[in-house]
């Protein structure tokens, strides 16, 4: 895959830390990637940016610190274990921004190989093996969504500019790769006795599963990706979250023993947690993907909405790019009289679906909720009625069935309400809306034109209990 070449940080080596050649071909069949590139400088370090905004965990060291370092090269990996990547692998591309926004350089590095094993940080079991064909199939979707993300986001680039964005796939190096090469040239260099220790290795061998070899080398194959890249692509840092910590040192180890020369960095950043520490990311049905193919611009923009007065002043500083003046003014208008309750959760669900699915996707999200607001005055499409599918139940009904028919009546036999004194009693309090439209008649009938784009009809009894009728 293409690269940023020209935008890499020069490896510079002294004399007497010069790699012998001859020692490790399988490792040095290119030479070190030399580029002078000018310095940047910023008012502002990128990692005092991410610890103010509290997306520091843990440095390797202190250079990372310095004021106008010399622009970087950063990394991170995203195994292709899904078709699309979920809000657990959000703050790797907020972070991957930040050091975007600073002028630095990005590359994703998509584990076309390490998804063949499974990384086991976190995980209680091993992984399942993908066939070939999903996991093809997964790092095309990834691929696709991370370009699209930090493209969009990237304000840095011009037209006649070389991106600083790079999305690369393991794969095209490790099939290459023979196993006893790898034992000879890099599994000399690890300690069994360092690699037992890493926290994602010690918790699977104390559980009941314990852990296979397979798993076991994980933490080696990350650390040589970390190595190649330091050594081929310019990359002097890798990021991830607090669990990747094990597998990052293992890369900056590895890379001080093989190659003997220092400059490469790890950086990680919390777990995303809800104040009362449970996981961010996970609903009742299951994981927050990024991808709008599984999850809707509109549900995705209802989850952020849905956040507690308690957690979004921390979210908006994880998540989001607000400068902290504009959240700190966020969180006094919180405090106030006349603050309007749900407007911090209304900006968090903005900026992160603008950020995640762009200004077409937040138009969508914004489209719909308005629309499907009873009472709204916004016009109805079947769009915007799909769009909230997967959140509201359904029925299929026959047009001679519906056509003529009573709404009372539709309510229901579609299941809106339980009985006809149910949803006259409805109507008369005024929360009987058929197509956000409220109703007060009785004896108001179904119409041909009722049927929105001649395919489904919204009903609504009050503001949330609502039913899709889909004509058959």
């Amino acid at each position: 895959m293409a690269f940023a070449a020209n935008l890499s940080r020069p490896l510079l080596l002294s004399a007497a830390n010069q790699i012998h050649t001859a020692a490790f071909p399988f490792l040095l069949r290119r030479s070190p990637l030399i580029r002078h590139t000018r310095l940047y400088s910023s008012s502002r370090n990128v990692v005092e940016i991410l610890e103010e905004r509290g997306l520091l965990e843990s440095l390797t060291g202190d250079a990372l610190r310095r004021q106008n370092h010399p622009p970087l090269r950063v990394y991170c990996g995203f195994d292709p274990t899904a078709e699309s990547l979920h809000l657990g692998n959000l703050l790797a591309l907020i972070v991957l921004s930040w050091f975007l926004r600073c002028g630095h350089n990005a590359v994703a590095l998509i584990g076309g190989a390490t998804a063949r094993v499974g990384d086991p940080s976190g995980k209680s079991l091993e992984r399942p093996e993908l066939d070939p064909i999903s996991l093809e199939k997964n790092i095309s979707a990834i691929s696709a969504t991370v370009t699209a993300i930090l493209g969009r986001n990237n304000t840095s680039i011009s037209p006649s500019s070389t991106s600083p964005i790079a999305i690369l796939n393991n794969y095209d190096w490790w099939k290459d790769v023979k196993l006893l090469d790898f034992l000879s040239e890099v599994g000399r260099f690890a300690r069994v006795g360092t690699m037992m220790s890493k926290d994602s290795v010690r918790k699977r061998l104390e559980s009941d599963s314990g852990m296979s070899y397979t798993e076991f080398t994980y933490q080696l194959l990350q650390g040589h990706d970390f190595l190649r890249l330091f050594r081929d692509q310019g990359v002097n840092v890798q990021i991830g979250g607090s669990d990747q910590w094990g597998n990052i040192t293992a890369g900056t180890d590895l890379i001080r023993k093989i190659l003997q020369t220092e400059g490469a960095y790890g950086l990680t950043f919390p777990l995303l947690l809800k104040s009362d520490g449970i996981k961010f990311g996970k609903s009742e049905d299951g994981a927050i993907w990024l991808s709008p193919s599984l999850l809707s611009p509109y549900q995705f923009y209802q989850y952020f909405f849905s956040i507690s007065d308690t957690d979004v002043v921390r979210f908006l500083k994880i998540l989001t790019f607000l400068s902290i003046d504009e959240i700190s003014q966020i969180e006094t208008e919180m405090r106030g009289p006349n603050y309007v309750p749900n407007s911090a959760q209304r900006k968090l669900a903005e900026e992160v679906t603008r950020f995640v699915h762009g200004e077409e996707g937040l138009e969508e999200a914004m489209k719909a909720t308005m629309a499907l607001r009873p009472g709204s005055e916004t016009k109805l499409d079947w769009n915007s009625i799909e769009s909230i599918a997967e959140d509201v139940p359904s029925v299929s009904l026959e047009k001679d069935r519906v056509l003529n028919l009573s709404l009372l009546d539709l309510s229901v036999c579609s299941g809106l309400l339980d009985s006809k004194s149910a949803a006259r009693r409805m109507l008369k309090q005024g929360g009987l809306y058929l197509n956000n439209n409220r109703v007060d008649s009785e004896g108001r009938r179904i119409e041909i034109d009722d049927i929105v784009d001649g395919k489904v009809i919204l009903l609504s009894a009050g503001k949330k209990n609502k039913m899709i009728v889909r004509i058959s």
